[in-house]
This record gives C-alpha cells, sequence and structure tokens, in this order.
C-alpha cells in the first residue's frame, strides 16, 4: 500500500477538511477513488467499527481497509487522523 503523509499547523482538524485536503490525492491516480476506512486517533473513533477484522492488535479499521481494496494510506498530523483508500 502507498504511504501519504501530511502536516498540518496553524488549524484544528475535523473529519470534512482532512477529507477534502486527502481527496485530490487519492484520485490523482485512480479517478474512482473511494475511502473505504478512517481513523480519528483523538477522538477515538473510526470506521468502520467492525470488531472481528482485529489481526495480531492491528487495529480492525486499518486491517479492513487493507482487505477492501485499500492501495493508498494517508496519515495527517503524527496518525492522528489516517484515511485508507481503494
Amino acid at each position: 500500500m502507498q504511504e501519504i503523509t501530511i502536516a498540518v499547523t496553524g488549524c484544528t482538524l475535523d473529519f470534512e477538511t482532512v477529507r477534502r485536503m486527502a481527496e485530490p490525492l487519492a484520485l490523482r491516480d485512480n479517478e474512482f477513488a473511494t475511502l473505504v476506512a478512517w481513523n480519528d486517533a483523538d477522538k477515538g473513533i473510526h470506521s468502520p467499527q467492525c470488531l472481528k477484522c482485529e489481526i495480531k492488535g492491528e487495529p480492525a479499521w486499518e486491517v479492513y481497509g487493507r482487505n477492501h481494496g485499500g492501495r493508498l494510506r494517508i496519515s495527517v498530523n503524527d496518525e492522528t487522523w489516517v484515511l485508507i483508500y481503494s
């Protein structure tokens, strides 16, 4: 899976802002890119909310993203936000 890291300072980020920043990067090499999984570490929320996907301590949302076509992992502000696109 390709990985991109983004650092943003000077403003508070929310899901919609992070998604709007990441989407053009995901669409750059794949016009049909779809967000398949994401995590907000500060709030402790993620999607999907699968409980039985965890493998060897790896977060379930990340396992799900990788196993459902995830090709691009975008990390924002040292893993505060992570989005996985197909």
